[in-house]
């Protein structure tokens, strides 16, 4: 009896995750994150760049689809139809948080230069234009019948700035996927023992370079 090494090879290796799943997850877990995280997340564009084309691939092939009488090909459109969904409530999602944030703290993402490379082309445009809009109606509204000194949204004299910023000492759940080991909480006696699989209540401020690293993700 033939034989053929691939049906060996596939019977012992672990199934192959497609890259739409893992775009999928990834998308998934950039939305959890964005809606979690105190602060702006720097924008997934090489992810947004593969989901979109991914949206539009699959929107062209439904309409290609629509209209055939067969009724597997029906079904199958249906099928293609919920698809597309997901992925567009997931798109939608993840930028209203992330609009939402740019909302609370405009003046805050537009003057820092670190914090507004987080944004992309698209979100930078539209927060330049809603700010200039909101200066232009305060002008009007109330900013032009204060003295000259006072008209300014951004002031920071007397050491106040006016500028609000997100809290970066709130409290987020974080699920290690690596073993980080004892950790000191600031201010305190207590050492936390950090590993692969456990769940924490975080200070962002603290988490924050650990999520970028890849040790935790946000839940």
């Amino acid at each position: 009896m033939d034989i053929d090494i691939s049906d060996i090879l596939a019977s012992v290796s672990p199934p192959s995750v497609s890259p739409s799943l893992l775009d999928l997850q990834s998308l998934t877990r950039a939305f959890i994150a964005e809606r979690v995280a105190p602060s702006l997340l720097p924008y997934p564009s090489a992810l947004m760049t593969r989901v979109l084309a991914r949206i539009a691939a699959q929107i062209e092939l439904v309409e290609h689809e629509t209209g055939k009488v067969d009724p597997r090909a029906n079904f199958r459109l249906v099928v293609l139809q919920t698809e597309v969904e997901r992925w567009k409530y997931l798109v939608r999602a993840l930028l209203r948080a992330r609009i939402a944030k740019l909302a609370d703290y405009p003046l805050f993402y537009l003057e820092d230069a670190e914090v507004s490379g987080r944004l992309s082309a698209a979100e930078r445009q539209y927060l330049g234009a809603r700010q200039g809009l909101l200066g232009e109606h305060y002008a009007v509204a109330f900013l032009g019948q204060f003295p000259a000194g006072l008209r300014r949204l951004d002031d920071a004299s007397g050491g106040v700035r006016m500028v609000d910023r997100p809290d970066e000492e709130a409290a987020v759940f974080v699920r290690c996927l690596r073993d980080i080991g004892p950790v000191r909480v600031e201010g305190t006696d207590t050492e936390a023992d950090m590993r692969r699989g456990d769940v924490w209540v975080m200070r962002w401020s603290v988490v924050r370079e650990w999520w970028e690293n890849g040790d935790v993700e946000l839940i």
